[in-house]
């Protein structure tokens, strides 16, 4: 499998959780501000993908809500 983290040459979030006993991870990078985050633990990881969906990946492709 290729490595699936979000570079600024190829942008997006991504989320993994191995298993449902293990913690969740995220990463993102924002293709329009060039914004990077991380986070580990499913809270943590929560939250990540909300930052990313109300500030930066859909918001600056003009999807935000």
């Amino acid at each position: 499998m290729s490595d699936l983290t979000p570079t600024p040459g190829d942008p997006g979030l991504h989320v993994a959780k191995p298993s449902a006993y293990a913690p969740a991870t995220g990463s993102y990078v924002c293709g329009g501000c060039d914004a990077a985050a991380t986070a580990h633990g499913d809270t943590a990881v929560q939250s990540l993908v909300q930052d990313y969906t109300d500030r930066h990946g859909p918001a600056h492709r003009g999807e935000g809500h």
